[in-house]
């Protein structure tokens, strides 16, 4: 199957165009992750860490999909000015689940109706007669089980054989996803100029995700606030049209507002709450951070609490480290150091360390943190 790192994607940010839109990072910016070595389930848990840069940077993890390399971490520079944005990546699924109308908005046939029910070499068979024919529907859905393997040997140069045809005759689903193959040039040619072409024709006929990654190659062809601008139409459409990532991004644009959008954190937040809702979870962290510090609307501790955890518990760095925080607080749940130092534990086996929650771990009786270490190891 294709990658799951070719399209500016998981998943989400802090990921974004945060420098381009204010010159700060976000607020509670107080973690740094650092390569260390691996923690061990033992004593080495509690030593005391080296010292930290003082530089306080807090970075999210995103949620997974699709990344053009050409792409992502370009925003990365840390120039700090305007003139980069911190890397976005576009969480695509590389493989959308099915839906009849993708495949030329068709209803459905023998072969289609196959490939719904999981009778994915009958699928292929039916769809190739078609394909052969050149019924660009079809070349669609072969290209697709060639892509995911599905009945037959995964095979992606024939993946992108197939979607090129079936691109060529304007389906936006095969424009889209030859568009994603042609910037990686693994399994074709690389041509960045004929995949931004396709992009663009995907997404004027409303593909969510291209309409999505089209924008981010405007923020990437105009760096700066002038491409930031020229991509919110694109987002907007996107989050229109469901995608969390585009979601994600109308909130951040909200949020800091642009030259030519107007800053609305109330818009931003009621952005941020539709894009958790799709368990996207940097959008569960900003939304977290917000509802706990009353940005956009009134303090909910306890449901800001909920979201942190919800986004700790799926993987992201930052909201384990922020989790910690909030049960050493006792800020939207009862305090719990043993709770806190676990989660934080979690966060420093992935190489994020903060100075605040080092001193809270050398505030701990043993027989606590063998506790915390020993729920650690049981929430993950």
């Amino acid at each position: 199957m294709l990658k799951k790192s070719v399209l500016l994607n998981s998943t989400c940010a802090v990921w974004f165009m945060l420098a381009a839109l204010s010159g700060t990072l976000p607020a509670m910016a107080q973690d740094k992750a650092k390569p260390v070595p691996e923690a061990s389930a033992g004593k080495a848990e509690t030593d005391k860490q080296p010292q930290h840069d003082d530089k306080p940077l807090d970075v999210p993890s995103v949620s997974t999909g699709f990344t053009i390399p050409e792409l992502a971490g370009s925003w990365a520079k840390g120039k700090n000015d305007g003139s980069d944005m911190l890397q976005q990546p576009a969480s695509t699924d590389a493989m959308p689940a099915f839906n009849e109308n993708r495949f030329g908005g068709k209803v459905a046939d023998p072969a289609f109706g196959a490939f719904q029910r999981g009778l994915y070499l009958t699928a292929f068979n039916l769809g190739m007669e078609r394909a052969k024919a050149g019924d660009p529907a079809a070349q669609t859905l072969v290209a697709e089980i060639y892509a995911r393997g599905l009945g037959v040997k995964a095979d992606q140069k024939q993946a992108a054989h197939w979607y090129g045809l079936a691109a060529e005759k304007g389906e936006n689903e095969a424009q889209f996803r030859y568009a994603a193959m042609l910037l990686q040039g693994i399994y074709v040619a690389k041509d960045a100029k004929k995949a931004e072409a396709l992009m663009k024709k995907a997404a004027e006929a409303g593909n969510a995700m291209a309409q999505f990654n089209y924008g981010q190659m405007l923020m990437m062809r105009s760096p700066g606030m002038k491409g930031v601008d020229e991509a919110a139409p694109w987002f907007q459409k996107a989050a229109d049209a469901g995608l969390a990532d585009g979601q994600y991004a109308v909130s951040q644009i909200l949020a800091n507002g642009t030259t030519d959008v107007k800053r609305d954190e109330v818009k931003a937040r009621e952005y941020l709450l539709l894009a958790a809702r799709k368990n996207y979870d940097t959008a569960q962290l900003d939304l977290a951070t917000w509802l706990v510090e009353g940005r956009g609307g009134e303090r909910n501790y306890d449901a800001g609490f909920r979201w942190m955890l919800t986004a700790a518990r799926g993987g992201n760095v930052a909201a384990m480290a922020r989790t910690a925080r909030l049960y050493r607080d006792g800020i939207g749940t009862d305090g719990n150091s043993v709770e806190a130092a676990a989660w934080y534990i979690l966060a420093r086996r992935s190489k994020l360390y903060a100075k605040d929650l080092d001193s809270f771990m050398d505030g701990l009786t043993d027989e606590e943190i063998q506790q915390a270490i020993s729920r650690a190891n049981n929430l993950r």
